[in-house]
């Protein structure tokens, strides 16, 4: 009876996950543009999204989690106006690998072009990329990609279709935001940017100035970098409350509250009656607009593929900030901090620059031990995707929640990616990490550290990562000369159940740091208790409450340290007013 039903259920479980019988039509997709939205021929990624909702466009629900909406991808150059590109069974695509495997039934299709330009590169390799139009490197809002309306559509496996979209909207220019009292914008072109894409290039900022700057033209002040993703202005700061009668209706499934738009205002009215208050501290607060071709930051670090974004931050859009500003323009009275990428960022800024600032606050940082890329271990696994088991293919996990549930594995994180673009161009977080942290490849694009279909590992790749942005690794190479240089200077926080693995990384870490002599590190690591993504070192509020206070969580800590490592007639007393 039990090899029985073992049996039926294997037939069952075959017949539901044949999504089209032998021998069923597959549909196809015609897409063009009009000449309104171009009369010139383009290149880039043409994407036809299929959701079963209309809930919101299509465009607005791919990613890779429970609802993850169809999406399917191909490159494309030189299309003219009117000309039909079709999209078929062969198109690669997520979370169905073709359109030959979506179940008939009703659904809402639209195309979308994420448009490229060419760039001649100073290493004498051309290629082909998505430039940031002022969003933050999203192709689904981009400024100037052209998109079609939704339309309905019925799949009927039984019949032939072939289905038309015609790209005639286009996403309309970015409003640039204004300067208020406290918060100023600055954008400079980059001399070394420029020079290595081989175009004009920009770095901006949003910069937060302290109370009493305009009434204190003597004061100069310490300057905080606060790193993360594009920040299209400076977040987390209002100087009016929220309107009483605001909505509070929206749920956040991930903290289980409703009303947290609310909130948020609320915490930045909050901010803002601390940052005026008499004894608060008086600081630059400063975050980085480095949006590139691959992705909304820059990791602001040098990088064989994004060029030297650590030297243009550092060697001119800083020193630039802190003349307008008014910033001490010392190491010592300058400071960083960041969650994930920005945590990431935070320490390798002070690494790679180490005296330039006078401390980071890491927290939640993405992998810095890449024997823990999240659950890979690039030095030893030879598969990104699956665990090396004998006679079972067991995947590896990409995204979980505090319990522990599985919203999405390794490879259908990539493979969305790889929908979404070839060459690491998705503009998603695996290719950006292969962007910064690859060799350049012979065609001029990064080259790849696993085989984005099938997961295989390239160890000269990884080999290359490891000497030039493995943090505990370089940390533990060079600490003779850099460990002199971090003394004091290096925290670290992550929750213990962060929803990236990105804790198992900070162990490694923490296991050397605490090894450390000569000198001992003298810094700070520490674990949120069942604590999510972006955990920050609170051990008081909740997860929702702490990942808005990154502004004001490490700023007795920063001031502390201005106290205990100021050097000699240091300017300690123009900003204390």
């Amino acid at each position: 009876m039990r090899a029985k039903l073992i049996l039926l259920f294997a037939v069952v479980l075959a017949t539901q996950q044949c999504s089209s019988p032998p021998g069923a039509s597959v549909p196809k997709f015609t897409i063009s543009f009009t000449k309104e939205m171009s009369d010139q021929a383009q290149d880039g990624r043409l994407l036809l999204m299929l959701a079963n909702n209309n809930a919101s466009e299509p465009r607005t629900q791919i990613g890779d989690g429970l609802n993850a909406q169809l999406i399917f991808g191909v490159d494309v150059e030189g299309m003219k106006p009117g000309d039909e590109i079709t999209i078929d069974a062969s198109a690669f695509g997520f979370p169905k690998r073709s359109l030959a495997d979506v179940p008939g039934g009703k659904y809402f299709a639209q195309a979308l072009i994420n448009r490229y330009e060419t760039f001649h590169l100073k290493t004498g390799h051309t290629v082909k990329l998505p430039p940031d139009q002022g969003e933050g490197q999203q192709w689904q809002s981009k400024p100037g990609n052209f998109y079609s309306k939704p339309i309905e559509v019925n799949i009927d496996p039984a019949k032939p279709q072939t289905v038309k979209l015609v790209m005639d909207q286009k996403i309309a220019p970015i409003e640039p935001p204004k300067d208020t009292r406290y918060i100023k914008h600055i954008k400079i072109q980059s001399k070394l940017l420029t020079e290595f894409w081989g175009k004009p290039m920009y770095l901006g900022a949003n910069v937060l100035l302290p109370e009493g700057f305009d009434e204190h033209p003597n004061a100069h002040y310490p300057l905080m970098i606060y790193h993360g993703h594009f920040p299209a202005d400076f977040g987390g700061f209002s100087e009016t409350p929220p309107d009483p009668k605001m909505d509070t209706t929206d749920y956040v499934a991930r903290f289980g509250i409703y009303g947290y738009n609310k909130f948020q205002q609320q915490e930045a009215y909050n901010f803002h009656q601390q940052w005026k208050s008499k004894n608060f501290p008086r600081f630059l607060i400063v975050e980085i607009q480095h949006a590139n071709p691959y992705y909304d930051d820059s990791y602001a670090v040098n990088s064989a593929n994004l060029g030297p974004y650590g030297d243009a931050i550092m060697k001119e859009l800083v020193p630039e900030i802190e003349k307008q500003f008014r910033g001490i323009g010392q190491g010592w009275a300058r400071f960083t901090y960041g969650g994930s990428t920005g945590g990431w960022e935070a320490l390798a800024v002070q690494m790679f620059y180490p005296d330039d600032f006078n401390g980071c606050f890491a927290a939640c940082p993405d992998p810095i031990d890449f024997r823990a890329y999240c659950l890979v271990n690039i030095y030893k696994d030879k598969n990104a995707y699956w665990y090396d088991a004998p006679f079972k293919k067991l995947p590896k996990p990409s995204h979980r929640n505090y319990l522990g549930q599985i919203q999405s594995t390794m490879e259908e994180s990539n493979h969305l990616e790889l929908a979404l673009g070839t060459k690491s161009r998705s503009g998603q977080q695996w290719d950006i990490w292969e962007a910064v942290y690859s060799p350049q490849g012979e065609d001029g694009y990064p080259k790849r550290i696993f085989d984005k279909l099938t997961g295989e590992i390239d160890p000269e790749v990884a080999a290359y990562w490891k000497e030039h942005y493995d943090l505990r690794y370089i940390l533990q190479r060079d600490w003779a000369t850099l460990g002199p240089k971090l003394k004091g200077k290096i925290h670290i926080y992550c929750g213990d159940m962060d929803n990236y693995y990105l804790n198992n990384a900070v162990y490694l870490m923490e296991d050397f740091l605490k090894k450390t002599n000569n000198p001992f590190y003298n810094g700070e690591v520490d674990y949120g208790d069942r604590a999510e993504h972006c955990w920050n070192g609170d051990h008081e509020n909740p997860n929702y409450v702490s990942r808005l206070r990154y502004n004001t969580m490490y700023l007795p800590k920063i001031l502390k340290r201005i106290q205990e490592s100021a050097p000699k007639g240091a300017d300690t007393k123009s900003w204390r007013y």
